[in-house]
């Protein structure tokens, strides 16, 4: 059963609220104040994200969001009549004052309702919800939606976080993706992230936001890492920006967002779509290097494993949720990074004739434009989410439409992905959206 209204969120909000109501205290230290993340869902588990801080926000222009030691207690419900089940943890400073249960044996296709409490502190909680994904063989209808580039300096709502967040939730997607540049760590609102404890400002602020935090505690999401969460701009291994070093931006990535054991994960949504989530910073080469057959942003190891999964694959879609741009075009000056630049053709070319003999589709991130592409090679087709406000939008002369382009736009927003049966037929659609929510842009494929 899919959460359908939100008046019905709330109902059962207030009837668990209720239900796992705790003795009264007045002793309140700790505070969830940024919120909860729910992510890496499959039909059967999940990841649940949380941290405990001092403060119950993060106003500016002070930025800091402290944390605090403690023992946090999540309750799993499953909607119906599933019986409640606790998990608790103590949280320290070493690891952010953060943790992340995961949780495992849960039913396909099921709303699970979530307690998040500080043990001791009733006051101190939050609810959320998620459904798990349909399984394999069954038949059903998917929406998740996609964005990327989120510099704390570029944001449209301030105080509150992007608009994006309230449009993207107006949807109710089944999940979302966030393609990466989650944070700049070298071109943000000062300080830039020269150390530890500089890079987690960058995320305490992001995450102590109002837009995401009422997102983040209803939508399943999955995140992609690339070069501003990780270290710096156009970055690979064994560089370091300041004392912070490629090791520890790896590190800081793991702690901050749920995440298994790879960075890079397949994922089934029922009988018609399967997605993939490459990694592409932890295995590239550096992008000086020359390009040939030992050039590589994947790495072999990845490489081998995303034909694998993608060939064993009997879904309808097959979509590809990239942090950058695989087909293109990207511009021709200042880039050298992506699988639609010249410095990385080799391996471009190779995987744009995997994908198009596959009939698969490229979503990506890191552009700061929209765009909808087809290669004009071998067909493949590629939907840029681009920017998440209009402010963080840039970098492409919107007059400068090329050949392969289908839709181009230089505007923030994000792209939306609707997999259905029409007529028996599956069916999906891709939509670009402004800030607001506004469709710009639709294209719609069957199978």
């Amino acid at each position: 059963m899919r959460i359908t209204s939100t008046a019905s969120y709330f109902i059962l909000t207030l009837a668990l609220a209720t239900l796992f109501a705790d003795a009264a205290s007045t002793d309140e230290q700790a505070y969830l104040g940024n919120g909860i993340k729910i992510g890496e869902v499959t039909s059967t588990s999940a990841i649940i994200w949380t941290r405990l801080t001092a403060k119950p926000d993060c106003p500016p222009p002070e930025f800091k969001q402290p944390g605090s030691e403690g023992r946090v207690v999540l309750t799993v419900t499953p909607l119906g009549d599933g019986k409640p089940v606790v998990h608790e943890a103590n949280v320290d400073p070493e690891h952010d004052c953060a943790h992340q249960f995961k949780l495992t044996d849960l039913r396909p296709d099921t709303s699970y309702w979530l307690r998040l409490a500080v043990d001791g502190q009733p006051r101190a909680e939050m609810h959320g919800h998620f459904t798990t994904a349909p399984v394999a063989d069954q038949p059903a209808d998917v929406s998740f939606v996609v964005t990327t580039g989120h510099k704390y300096a570029t944001i449209d709502e301030q105080g509150k976080g992007q608009r994006i967040y309230r449009s993207m939730l107006d949807l109710q997607p089944s999940f979302f993706v966030h393609t990466g540049d989650i944070v700049y760590y070298d071109g943000d609102v000062k300080p830039l992230a020269r150390s530890v404890p500089e890079a987690r400002l960058h995320w305490h602020r992001m995450y102590a936001l109002p837009n995401q935090i009422e997102f983040h505690r209803q939508v399943p999401s999955y995140f992609i890492k690339d070069d501003h969460d990780t270290l710096k701009n156009d970055c690979w291994p064994g560089q370091s920006y300041g004392d912070l070093t490629f090791a520890q931006g790896q590190a800081l990535f793991r702690e901050q967002v749920p995440m298994g054991e790879k960075t890079y994960r397949t994922v089934r949504w029922g009988k018609d779509l399967q997605i993939w989530l490459p990694e592409g910073r932890d295995f590239r080469s550096p992008n000086k290097m020359p390009d040939g057959p030992d050039k590589t942003i994947w790495g072999k190891e990845q490489i081998d494993w995303f034909k694998r999964t993608v060939d064993a694959s009997d879904a309808a879609f097959k979509i590809v949720v990239n942090a950058t741009p695989i087909v293109g075009p990207d511009r021709a000056r200042g880039k050298n990074d992506n699988h639609a630049n010249d410095a990385f053709a080799h391996e471009g070319r190779m995987l744009r004739r995997f994908m198009a003999d596959r009939e698969m589709v490229v979503c990506n991130g890191d552009r700061h434009w929209q765009y909808h592409s087809v290669d004009e090679k071998t067909g493949l087709n590629e939907f840029s989410c681009g920017p998440s406000t209009n402010r963080h939008s840039g970098g492409w002369n919107p007059k400068n439409k090329t050949d392969a382009h289908r839709f181009l736009r230089v505007r923030g927003g994000f792209l939306s992905v609707d997999v259905q049966r029409i007529d028996g037929q599956p069916t999906a659609t891709f939509r670009h959206h402004d800030v607001d929510g506004k469709v710009v842009n639709e294209v719609r494929m069957t199978r």
